[in-house]
């Protein structure tokens, strides 16, 4: 893991676990870029698969790392105020 490596998020609109994980990493001051995926692009949601080997949102990445969704960024939140993502 690069100390540059950016934040990426796959979100989805009306998703509220994309919501609270762009919340917390707004609070903690984290900067990440969003894709936006749509419901029913399905090449989107395959390529996101492949990647990711997940198939709910948000998917967050740091760098080409993947983090997991809300419930894995919220569990380094607890650890460690999601400073190991600057």
């Amino acid at each position: 893991m690069t100390m540059n490596a950016s934040i990426h998020v796959y979100t989805m609109k009306n998703c509220p676990y994309c919501l609270k994980a762009k919340q917390l990493l707004t609070q903690r001051g984290i900067p990440f870029t969003e894709t936006l995926v749509s419901h029913d692009n399905d090449a989107q949601w395959e390529s996101l698969f492949q990647k990711s080997g997940m198939k709910t949102l948000p998917q967050i990445f740091h760098g080409d790392q993947l983090i997991g969704g809300y419930q894995e960024l919220s569990e380094l939140d607890k650890k460690d105020n999601l400073q190991s993502l600057r």
